[in-house]
Formats: structure tokens, sequence, C-alpha cells
């Protein structure tokens, strides 16, 4: 037998072998229904099987394909494929401390505006290299940045904004883009929860993620795509895209692709720093950088994820607009609203308890009978441990007025799930609990 006739076999195999034992179970009343999860099928498996075949293991053919083809979605220049939501982050915001942005690099000291009602990692980078974190509050029901204190939060040092779609709902995009443009600044938007998102901005419908001057997206498990681990950079900027696969790559100043040599023809004729004249490109490193490439496994996986990412959008979109219809006969709850010029690829749905009704009794209920929850990420990230000491010694941030919706919000409000692997019948039961629980509170 020949090896294609062999791969064959096994891909034959491996398709059936999912649809035996892989096929999603129907649910049944009593099932617990999870905020959300995988979503995958026998294209997914036969890719990831497909490319393991090959053990090339690391970057590869696949990840070449993902991220033109990611980028192709986006309607962007550049992709720079990495192994999670998280390194995205990071590598977005180190683009910035770039020597080759000149009188834009951030450095230590500098600020950098977001909010602190969102996930850990939109933060981290910005504190790690010692730049400043500057909080203002957010908005309910649309969970996003108050863009009317983003002047309030402005001063000499800013030099970015970053910050997220709060769970698929796009902020208030055309506010912080002017807000940017006016005063020479960077926009990093968080995409992470809002692959699939849209919003129209001086008449045209663009992507989440496109409209700033970098994007991130993650592909944990439970994100609008999956690879398992896994997420990625985006931008059109060719000097920022330069300056993140930089990033990504060790630092390497070279951009010859993984395994090639020689691809810039430049390789032994050049100098740099103050290294040898000729010293071999393929070892310069401009930046201090790290490796947070993604596999090529974890890229098939993707290749196959991205086929069905339109129904993934629109399959959230049904689910949040049905569990909105269903919870709207409550008067205990705020129900969440898409900002304006929006249409959202819900991550999740955001339910905020009024004035007195206990939250904490209301999860509690929805928990014990088979419904999980989750908070809003971190709440109040400055409440955290993590900022004892920077609280103790009032140094290393900024907060603007009293974030007292972001106070709210970490003790009122949870959200549940809308992923595609949950039925009308699922949503249906959703409210149900949700609705009892708010009666017995």
């Amino acid at each position: 037998m020949s090896q294609n006739t062999d791969r064959e076999q096994i891909l034959s195999l491996v398709k059936e072998y999912c649809k035996n034992y892989h096929a999603r179970p129907e649910y049944k009343d009593g099932d617990r229904i999870s905020y959300a999860g995988r979503f995958y099928g026998e294209e997914e498996m036969v890719n990831l099987v497909d490319s393991a075949l090959e053990f090339w293991l690391t970057s590869g053919k696949w990840t070449d394909k993902f991220e033109q083809e990611f980028a192709d979605f986006l309607g962007v220049k550049s992709v720079a494929l990495v192994n999670s939501g998280s390194s995205a982050n990071l590598l977005a915001f180190m683009a910035l401390t770039s020597p080759l942005l000149k009188e834009r690099q951030v450095k230590p000291g500098d600020e950098v505006i977001t909010v602190s009602a969102g996930f850990p990692t939109t933060v981290t980078p910005i504190i790690n290299y010692g730049a400043i974190p500057v909080f203002v509050d957010i908005t309910i029901p649309q969970y996003n940045i108050d863009v009317t204190q983003l002047e309030s939060a402005l001063s000499e040092k800013t030099k970015a904004v970053m910050i997220a779609h709060t769970l698929g709902n796009p902020f208030d995009l055309k506010a912080v883009k002017e807000f940017c443009d006016k005063n020479n600044l960077w926009l990093i938007e968080d995409n992470c929860d809002a692959l699939g998102s849209k919003y129209t901005i001086d008449g045209v419908e663009k992507y989440t993620g496109t409209i700033g001057d970098i994007g991130t997206s993650s592909f944990y498990p439970p994100h609008h795509i999956t690879m398992g681990e896994g997420g990625a950079v985006y931008t059109s900027n060719p000097l920022l895209a330069k300056i993140i696969k930089s990033f990504r790559d060790w630092g390497r100043d070279c951009v010859c692709p993984s395994g090639q040599d020689n691809f810039c023809k430049h390789r032994f004729d050049r100098q740099y720093g103050e290294l040898p004249f000729g010293y071999d490109h393929k070892y310069v490193y401009s930046h201090f950088g790290y490796n947070l490439k993604a596999t090529d496994m974890q890229a098939a996986i993707g290749c196959a994820q991205m086929q069905k990412i339109d129904f993934f959008a629109e399959r959230r979109r049904h689910n949040w607009k049905k569990l909105h219809e269903l919870l709207s006969v409550s008067d205990k709850i705020i129900l969440p609203t898409p900002c304006e010029n929006s249409n959202p690829s819900w991550f999740g749905f955001l339910i905020t308890c009024k004035e007195g009704v206990d939250s904490t009794k209301v999860v509690d209920y929805i928990e014990a009978n088979g419904v999980q929850t989750r908070r809003l990420f971190a709440g109040n990230l400055i409440k955290h441990p993590c900022f004892d000491e920077m609280r103790k010694n009032k140094t290393g941030y900024r907060v603007i007025g009293e974030l007292s919706n972001t106070d709210r919000i970490m003790r009122d409000t949870f959200w549940v799930g809308v992923f595609p692997g949950i039925t009308d019948k699922m949503v249906e039961r959703i409210a149900e609990v949700i609705l009892k629980a708010l009666e017995q509170n």
C-alpha cells in the first residue's frame, strides 16, 4: 500500500470514530447546561490527525493556511497565530514598546487607558512592563467603557487605549477611535470575546478587532472558535505586523519563515547594532522577545473551525435573542443591550440584579438547578489580591472617579451561556431556572 492510501484509510477511520464516539449527546431534562464548550465535528478531528501524521509539530503549512484564512475573514493584512489569547494581548501591547515606533513608543511610566471590569490579561502586560493602567468606569447595561470619562483619564503621559469588547458587545468604537485619533493614541481592541461581532463606523460595517491599530483573539475552548489553546494578533499596519512577529519569534530581526534560510537574501551582508558586519541575520535580535507560536496541530483544528464561524455567530445571536425575550417578563433584573451601530456575536448573556435582589442567592439557586453561571470575570480587578501591594503603596495605577458601576457589577452581575451547543430547549430551561431563582429571592 502507498503512503497516500494508508493516510486516506487512517483519516476515514478517524471520521467514523468521531461520528461514533464524539457526537454531541441530545439534551435531556436534568442535564447540566454549561456556560460554554467545544463545538466541533469530524472535520476538526480529521484535520488534527492529518497534521499529526506529518509530525511537523511546530508552526508550518497549517499555520500559514489559518493565518491567511483568518486575515481574509477579518479583512486585515496580517495575522500572527500564537499559543493563547493572553499571549495575544501580551504581544499586542509589547509591540507598542518597540523603539521602531520612535516618538510613539510606549515607555515605562507612560499611561494606558483601560477598565478594571474585565479579564486580567488585558491589563497584566501593561503592569509587567512598568506602564501605568488608568482605570475608568463602565456603563450598565452595555458593560463597556464609559466614553464620557476618556477626557478625564487623558494626561501628557497617555500613549494608548487597550480595552475589550465585553462578552461580544462592542464598545463605542466611534467615540473611542475619535478620541485616539485626536490625541495620537494607539488603540488595541481585545477582541477575545467578540470574534464575529460587527460595528458600523463611517457608514462601513467592519468586524471588531479591525478598527483599532491592533486586535487580539483567543481560541480557548469557550470562545467563538477553538483550537484547545491558541490566539491571534492582527493588524493592517505593516510596521506593527513586523514588530508583532518579531516579539512572537524570540525577538528576531529576521523575517525568514521557520525552516527557511536566506528568504530575505541578506543573511550575511549587513551590519546590525554593534555586531560584526555579516553576522548571521537569523540570529540578530531587535527586541527582547518570546517564543509564543502555536503548533500546526492547533492551526489544523482552527482551519476546520473557520468554515463554521458564520454559523457559530448566528447561533449565538439566536440564543441571546431568545433568552432576552424569555427573561423580559421579570422586573427584578436589568437585561443587556447591544452597543449602538453594532451587531454582536455574543459570548454570553449578562444579567444584573436590581437593588434589593441578592445576586449570590440567585446564582446559588441557578447553579444548584443545573445551569452553569459566571461572574463578569474580575468584577473589579483592583480589588483582587494581585493589587494588594499597589493599593497599599498607592502606586502603579490611576483610577478615574469612583468606579461605581464596576463595583456594582462585581456585586450584582452574572452571566449564562449562549454558545452554539445550547439548543432552544436548553435556552428555555435556562430562562425557567433564572425566573424561579428570582421568585425565590
